[in-house]
């Protein structure tokens, strides 16, 4: 019986999570814009800027101008409205240039691009090619662990590997988060600011990841933390909290997850305060000093 509520569980959650991502969308995409320090994109002639966990050339290589010049239209394209030509630009950057010192900096970019455009597919294959340049790179770590369990199919022969990658991304950026040096020209609050956010969708991310391998337990305290950090709560993970704490038979903090989530505009608002509803009634019904 427990096992068929697990998957009732977890079939209502996967509905959930494909509908609302592009609600959620928008929150992230505007965090990712601003995203963990060490990813900021480097100025036209200058070398990318240093990761944890990475070393500067005993040599600055030879500039080549039209590579600089290629850099610099990319660079430049920075416009909400430019994101098809800046996504040509970079395509066409990394294809002439694959051993640039600004490839690291155009894949990341790219890859937030892929994913505003919901490409998913080019989202991950670039991640992938600038975690090969740089496998400390704190938003890709970050940015990817967390779409992986938004969009996996669990009835896939790849989604344990997938989980388990995403996982290991998002425990990696946790590590390298709080030794991230301050870039120049970021103030104390920014940079505090900017590492509460890269921390805080790492915690959603990784409380995804055990979501789906209904590990509950740990799923709920990987997303608290997460939403202590957030400047912008996310309604998903208050509705997957409240999914899973109701599972627990926790139907008071249920409750309280599925408020909060019904006090955020969105799709998930009346679900989330009929479940609120729901939740409260299973609360007062629920015998004194019973188990969890």
């Amino acid at each position: 019986m427990f096992q068929s509520l697990r998957n009732s569980i977890t079939a209502a959650i996967l509905l959930a999570i494909g509908s609302t991502l592009a609600l959620v969308q928008p929150c992230v995409a505007q965090q990712q814009q601003q995203p963990a320090p060490a990813a900021a994109p480097a100025k036209p002639g200058q070398s990318a800027a240093p990761q944890s966990g990475t070393t500067n050339p005993a040599e600055a290589p030879k500039v080549d101008p039209e590579e600089e010049k290629a850099y610099k239209a990319f660079y430049d394209a920075n416009a909400p409205a430019q994101t098809d030509a800046r996504i040509k630009l970079g395509e066409d950057f990394v294809a002439k240039y694959p051993k640039s010192k600004y490839a690291e900096t155009v894949y990341a970019r790219l890859m937030q691009d892929y994913f505003n455009k919901q490409q998913l597919d080019k989202m991950h294959d670039v991640a992938d090619k600038a975690l090969a340049i740089n496998p400390d790179n704190v938003s890709v770590l970050v940015l990817e662990g967390w779409v992986i369990p938004h969009n996996i199919d669990p009835n896939s022969m790849d989604s344990e590997r997938l989980l388990n990658k995403a996982e290991a991304e998002e425990k990696h950026a946790i590590e390298l988060i709080p030794s991230l040096e301050k870039p120049a020209g970021m103030t104390d609050d920014q940079f505090a600011k900017a590492k509460d956010a890269a921390m805080s969708q790492a915690h959603s991310g990784l409380g995804l990841v055990e979501f789906r391998k209904q590990d509950y337990a740990n799923s709920v305290t990987e997303l608290q933390q997460g939403e202590k950090l957030a400047t912008t709560p996310d309604p998903t993970d208050f509705y997957v909290m409240g999914i899973e704490l109701q599972a627990l038979n926790r139907f008071s903090d249920a409750a309280d997850a599925f408020q909060k989530c019904a006090q955020i505009p969105g799709g998930l608002a009346d679900r989330c305060k009929g479940k609120a509803d729901e939740n409260k009634k299973l609360a007062a019904a629920k015998p004194a000093g019973s188990k969890p």
